[in-house]
């Protein structure tokens, strides 16, 4: 095998390992199985690892490399995402359209007990630009935020409001909304979606025309659980109203894409208007400290400051793999035109 790496800007390092010559999955799972020891040692240093020239083309591919990691991968998905089973333990990463950035977040940080790997293949690689999935060390944003920016998150906590359709609504593609509650809970039995959201701590609201209301809180930081390191570790980043324009802008800077700045100004616009008119506990999504107070908009502008620098960017290939501990590193997605297919896996 061939080692190598990739740098980002703000110090953040992806290991490359590619083959010296066999590309057969079954060769990466015997070199992977014969060394568990060096790749557990990369992902605690750099919390990634990009498999890179292996013949991994269908999600069965991404499933045998993932258990060479990890034997126990899941399967059961309450992220807000739209997402297509294509075999038992791989996903589509996101349904969500192409022009629509996914800001950096670590998976399902919401919960109780998080994936703590993370696997991302890809299958059919974006051409001409765009369509990323960008990494950052959150460790590296938690030790990079501003003293009196960090302190002031620490002592708030952050508090979740999430507003779903229910199963006769929310047809309509909304950059504020992701999916309706039964296709995150898979049932329609309110019963059993009280049982799912009371393991997770989540609060539950039912409202008029089958909707539903979730609230849950979390720290900001989180201990990472094998060095203790602190982390950023919470789904602020996504889930706050103003970051969908917030987000654009910073793609219309990174690609010079005008299509990402006409979302931009419009998502601005948008935005504005709904929380002029409507109560934060009524936004599709939103997030606040956990008394309720809004968080400064100088403070979340530093935060995205801190995770952009620190994020590292490289173009997807065909039969890319990518191994990421959950706990220490987020992953996003760049917006992008023409076909893409990455698939998803956890553990």
């Amino acid at each position: 095998m061939r080692l190598s790496e990739i740098r980002g800007p703000g110090g953040g390092v992806v290991p490359v390992v590619e083959p010296d010559g066999d590309v057969r999955v079954d060769a990466l799972r015997a070199w992977l199985d014969a060394e568990k020891t060096w790749l557990s040692g990369q992902l605690r240093t750099h919390g990634a690892v990009l498999l890179r020239g292996f013949g991994v083309r269908v999600p069965v591919d991404l499933e045998r490399v993932a258990r060479a990691i990890d034997p126990e991968l899941k399967n059961e998905y309450l992220g807000t995402s739209p997402r297509d089973a294509l075999s038992e333990y791989v996903f589509s990463a996101s349904e969500l359209p192409p022009y629509y950035p996914i800001p950096q977040h670590c998976e399902m940080s919401f919960l109780r007990d998080p994936p703590r790997r993370l696997f991302f293949a890809c299958l059919v690689a974006p051409q001409g630009g765009g369509g990323e999935t960008p990494l950052c060390d959150f460790r590296r944003v938690a030790a990079g935020l501003a003293p009196d920016v960090r302190d002031r998150f620490v002592r708030g906590g952050i508090r979740i409001i999430r507003n779903y359709d229910g199963p006769d609504g929310g047809g309509r593609f909304d950059l504020w909304k992701l999916k309706r509650w039964d296709e995150m809970f898979l049932t329609t039995d309110r019963g059993v979606v009280e049982a799912k959201c009371a393991e997770q701590g989540f609060q539950v609201t039912w409202l008029p025309g089958q909707r539903l209301r979730l609230v849950s809180e979390q720290d900001a930081l989180r201990p990472h659980p094998e060095s203790g390191e602190p982390v950023w570790f919470n789904h602020l980043q996504v889930f706050h109203a103003a970051s969908a324009a917030a987000e654009l802008r910073r793609v219309h800077a990174r690609q010079g894409d005008l299509r990402s700045l006409a979302l931009a100004r419009f998502a601005r616009v948008m935005i504005g208007a709904r929380r002029k008119f409507t109560a934060a506990d009524a936004l599709p999504m939103h997030c606040t400290y956990r008394d309720g107070r809004e968080i400064d908009d100088a403070d979340l502008e530093h935060l995205r400051d801190v995770v952009w620098r620190h994020m590292v960017v490289f173009p997807w290939r065909a039969g890319d793999v990518v191994a990421i501990d959950n706990f220490a590193v987020s992953h996003g997605r760049l917006p992008y035109r023409g076909p893409r297919q990455v698939v998803v896996a956890w553990a």
